[in-house]
């Protein structure tokens, strides 16, 4: 066998890493970002954004319905991809925490330069990405919708993670957890867990400023969840310093509640809080 070139070094391919760089999803793909532009005449002349953030191993697919509908209300809407999501799980493992805030920061940015007043909700990870937000930017919020958010855990294993995460490069899936036959949120089938890791070490700080948010919030939970345990909710609701605060009980729907059964809940009663908390020019 011969040996390399002098000064040359032999590249051995990671089976675990693609040659080929992964392809977002393509416009037209439910996983694919959504923005649609405000339409101030049926909002009583101001435009008024919504900002929704998916899930972690999740796409802009589990956003599209609550999206479209708030849209057909006149509201602009933004739905972004956060990053390493809607490629490969593997991708996604490189990625931090940092990267999806970023990510939701950006979009925020963009919607708040264009409209009157932006309301901002989110799913799982997405929520506690916009609890994030809200406690960083609460001035610029004019309210935020969470459904299902992940800030703890009651989970034993998860203190396992800092050693796991070297040995073994992802779990099972947490996608797809919907009560209702046949649907799916176009998410991963395996959990990257040092990517998981991330997420989680992120949450003491954000629990310590939720003070710091003041702005209305809606609640929405599903009291049957499989991936989003009970830990959150009271730290949540009782971290806050929001003095309107509704929670809405989500019952025929497991985690991905925004495609499940009570989706119609969610989009009518996230309409409602959107037109009341944005009504104050």
């Amino acid at each position: 066998m011969s040996r390399p070139a002098a000064g040359r070094r032999r590249v051995r391919h990671n089976p675990l890493v693609p040659l080929v760089p992964p392809v977002p999803p393509a416009p037209g793909d439910p996983s694919a970002p959504l923005y649609v532009a405000a339409r101030p005449e049926l909002t009583g002349g101001r435009r008024i954004g919504v900002l929704l953030s998916h899930g972690f191993t999740g796409s802009p697919a589990s956003m599209r319905p609550w999206g479209e509908h708030l849209a057909t209300l006149g509201y602009g809407v933004s739905v972004p991809l956060l990053p390493g999501h809607g490629t490969t799980w593997r991708e996604l493992n490189t990625l931090r925490w940092q990267d999806w805030y970023g990510a939701v920061a950006a979009a925020f940015d963009a919607l708040r330069a264009e409209h009157d007043a932006v309301v901002v909700g989110g799913l799982s990870m997405g929520g506690a990405l916009v609890l994030r937000l809200a406690a960083d930017r609460d001035a610029d919020l004019a309210g935020v919708m969470v459904v299902n958010p992940a800030l703890a855990t009651q989970r034993l294993d998860v203190k396992l993670l800092p050693v796991l995460k070297h040995l073994v490069p992802s779990f099972p899936a947490i996608a797809g957890d919907i009560k209702r036959p046949g649907v799916s949120e176009n998410g991963y089938d395996r959990t990257p867990l040092k990517a998981v890791h991330s997420m989680m070490r992120a949450w003491p700080a954000l629990r310590a400023d939720l003070p710091r948010i003041t702005v209305p919030l809606l609640y929405f939970r599903s009291p049957e969840d499989h991936v989003v345990d009970a830990a959150s909710e009271p730290l949540i609701l009782g971290g806050v310093s929001s003095r309107d605060v509704t929670r809405v009980e989500l019952p025929e729907s497991y985690h991905v509640a925004t495609l499940d059964n009570d989706a119609p809940t969610i989009f009518e009663r996230s309409a409602a809080f959107v037109a009341r908390v944005t009504a104050d020019g």
